[in-house]
């Protein structure tokens, strides 16, 4: 929890089910399968807000501008984030923390945008929290039907694969060209 919401690209969706899946073999509970999920989510959520508070100009933003096509991310839609932040705060981090791939980047637009300290962490820790509950449920609801899942995920690998493959491919034939 704490890796993805440092920015790195690996899933709570995976993580969090499956230890929902270890609460319902006994293995552990879920209650501090939940905390432990809130509690890494904003130990890494706090490195994006500070990355997004004092780099914001030299670091953030040349990032995007350089790599941004890479990842996905304009400088356009940071200049949103940032606005979306600046009307919404509180708000905007809460509820972003229960909608996926949003939930990994909000942290850096609330540093941009300067949302004290103390609000981002519990906003952080009460969204990171519910949606930590959330996910672990699924997985301790899914329990003995988990081995049964399997192929289903194994069948999308070849999917996110021809994606990604698909992608690097349409980034490098638009960067010859000048557009993106």
């Amino acid at each position: 929890m704490a890796i993805e919401s440092a920015l790195v690209p690996l899933p709570s969706e995976i993580i969090m089910p499956f230890s929902g899946y270890l609460v319902s073999q006994g293995k552990f509970n879920i209650h501090l399968v939940a905390l432990s999920g809130a509690l890494g989510n904003l130990i890494g959520s706090l490195g994006a807000y500070y990355l997004g508070y004092l780099g914001h100009e030299k670091i953030v933003r040349r990032f995007i501008r350089n790599y941004g096509k890479w990842i996905l991310v304009s400088e356009d839609e940071l200049d949103l984030a940032e606005k979306l932040m600046h009307r919404y705060k509180d708000g905007v981090v809460l509820l972003s923390r229960v909608v996926p791939g949003i939930r990994t980047i909000i942290s850096l637009p609330a540093g941009i945008a300067r949302l004290p300290i103390y609000r981002f962490i519990v906003l952080t820790f009460v969204g990171s929290l519910i949606w930590s509950y959330l996910l672990a449920y699924i997985g301790f609801v899914m329990g003995e039907n988990w081995d049964t899942l399997g192929p289903y995920f194994h069948s999308l690998d070849a999917v996110i694969l021809v994606i990604i493959v698909l992608l690097l491919g349409l980034g490098i034939e638009l960067d010859m060209y000048g557009h993106f």
